[in-house]
């Protein structure tokens, strides 16, 4: 066995982090504070090539492996949750189904875009009513005319209101089941809602969509029909992954500022990680960093190496993000008063890290997920 990453993964490593502690770092905060979604920074992730990386060259990708998606999710993470949750949500839910469901013209048409990080795709899956139970769609898709005409709304859909947001893939009851659309933004009908005021992911750019009489060829629908929930889930596994390498960016962050804190921080005649409350919690959460590292990587090797890896994404998103909840309240309580502080960026990622338990799957349906991989009959 080797748990080592290959020497092109640790200087791809090196390489991105250097990117995030240049280029997005020194401007976290501001763009927090400010909800300010980072164009410039975009742009530069898209010169780095960080939006290609899974796909293949003939769309203009570097046709490298998840393994690399992940280091990047998390480097960025561990600076800037926010937009680390841009580059996954742009791999992951925007190009992914298209490159994955997509017919010939419709890659031709919009992946190249996508690939290179010139456009921003969004994935509507989420409503109101049908957030966990995803079957419960109500938005609904008629044939008129030869077209289709989408009604409904969709809810917390992440890089759907950006500038440079080229479509927005949804998910429609029709006759034989749910399918989905590609709706080109800009669309008639559709309406981009005002940006949420949320916890955290300040700089992250996150609406709700309303669709009245949204009309699309048929050559816009994504898949075939009645595929559009089925094809949509067989996602969502490499989406938990994503995730799980963004929350070990969070807690690894958390880890490596509360260390060094308690380094330097003097009280009672000394650095107070030398009284053992503040060393078992610290390496407590050491441990716990080790273990979500693990079964994140884990998960995307499974994934790269071509092997059924649902069961693994599952456990890793459940164990990550969780840990990145507690390694912000751990590092919040050893940081003391000024952990409270908004300059601090623990605060920051203390907001931003409870999402990552509810996004792509609450901790609950992992644990279902789990359940029925064991042979259980859960629901």
């Amino acid at each position: 066995m080797n748990f080592d990453l290959s020497d092109e993964h640790e200087a791809f490593r090196l390489v991105v982090r250097d990117f995030a502690e240049k280029e997005i770092a020194p401007h976290a905060a501001k763009w927090d504070e400010e909800a300010i979604f980072p164009l410039d920074a975009v742009a530069k992730m898209a010169e780095l090539g960080l939006f290609g990386l899974v796909f293949p060259e003939e769309w203009g990708g570097s046709g490298g492996d998840f393994v690399s998606l992940c280091i990047a999710i998390e480097e960025l993470g561990r600076v800037d949750q926010s937009i680390g949750i841009t580059l996954s949500a742009a791999v992951g839910l925007g190009a992914n189904p298209l490159f994955r469901f997509g017919t010939a013209d419709q890659k031709q048409r919009w992946l190249p875009d996508l690939v290179s990080g010139k456009t921003l795709g969004a994935f509507g899956l989420t409503e109101p009513d049908a957030g966990s139970d995803a079957g419960a769609t109500r938005t609904t898709a008629r044939v008129e005319k030869g077209n289709w005409v989408i009604n409904g709304a969709k809810s917390f859909i992440t890089n759907s209101g950006t500038p440079i947001t080229s479509i927005i893939t949804v998910t429609a009851r029709t006759d034989d089941g749910i399918s989905s659309f590609i709706i080109e933004a800009g669309a008639p009908g559709l309406t981009i809602e005002p940006a949420y005021r949320k916890l955290g992911w300040h700089a992250s750019d996150t609406h709700g969509l309303s669709l009245d009489d949204v009309t699309v060829p048929d050559h816009h629908m994504l898949g075939s029909v009645g595929t559009g929930l089925k094809n949509f889930l067989a996602i969502l596994d490499d989406g938990r992954i994503a995730i799980s390498a963004l929350a070990v960016g969070c807690a690894r962050a958390c880890l490596e500022l509360a260390t060094e804190y308690a380094g330097q921080r003097q009280a009672f005649g000394g650095p107070i990680g030398r009284n053992q409350g503040i060393a078992f919690a610290l390496s407590d959460l050491a441990v716990a960093v080790e273990n979500a590292s693990n079964l994140t990587y884990k998960a995307a090797w499974l994934k790269d190496m071509g092997r059924p890896c649902t069961q693994a994404a599952a456990m890793a998103k459940l164990y990550s993000t969780e840990t990145a909840v507690t390694a912000t309240r751990v590092a919040t309580q050893i940081f003391g008063g000024s952990g409270f502080i908004e300059d601090n960026p623990i605060a920051r990622f203390y907001r931003d890290a409870k999402i990552l338990e509810v996004g792509e799957g609450t901790s609950e349906i992992q644990k279902l997920v789990i359940a029925r991989g064991m042979g259980l009959p859960v629901r």
